[in-house]
């Protein structure tokens, strides 16, 4: 019988080595499976899109990143109306053609059928958020969480939705939609 370390456990002695050999290699798979599996998962749980103005050019992006408490949005755009407040949401589809003043993106987000508004008692849509304020040069740089989306499916998924700018404030209350005035920047959300 070879010589063991003492730290062996007593059943290991007595298991063939192709036996606590299978065992190990079990073992670590069971860890390193799902290690595997973490880029992926991580790499579905964060997206960046671009947003358009209605002339089709490129102004800017927003950064998606899922939470446990829904998406937070991080936006860095230029070209619009400076010192401004703007009108920021998601809308139903992410169908932004300039040629249509992004009309195809439908209505606000709203798989809740609630009514529109942060003020109003029975609101907000999911698709409300709080306004933008531009810099003098139509610069904005801001970030929002969203707890009403989710990058999962589901009827409160993102994913196939548009991020949309007004020309106008949100009055937070206004039905159906916050009187924000024109769509004038919008990035689709695949």
């Amino acid at each position: 019988m070879p010589c063991l370390a003492p730290s062996t456990p007593a059943f290991a002695r007595t298991r063939p080595a192709s036996a606590r050999l299978r065992d190990r290699v079990l073992a670590l798979s069971l860890v390193a499976l799902p290690l595997l599996a973490l880029p992926v998962v991580a790499a579905a749980q964060e997206q960046s899109v671009s947003f358009i103005d209605t002339d089709g050019t490129e102004i800017g992006t927003a950064e998606l990143t899922s939470t446990p408490n829904g998406v937070l949005i991080r936006v860095d755009l230029g070209s619009l109306p400076a010192k401004s407040w703007l009108g920021f949401h998601i809308h139903e589809t992410a169908d932004c053609d300039p040629e249509t003043a992004f009309e195809g993106a439908g209505g606000h987000f709203n798989p809740s059928g609630v009514e529109h508004g942060l003020l109003t008692e029975t609101g907000p849509h999911a698709g409300d958020m709080t306004n933008l304020y531009t810099d003098a040069e139509g610069r904005v740089q801001a970030e929002t969480l969203n707890p009403y989306i989710r990058f999962d499916a589901g009827e409160d998924s993102i994913h196939g939705r548009a991020l949309m700018i007004h020309s106008g404030p949100d009055d937070y209350q206004s039905q159906p939609s916050g009187d924000a005035g024109d769509r004038i920047a919008c990035a689709p959300i695949p």
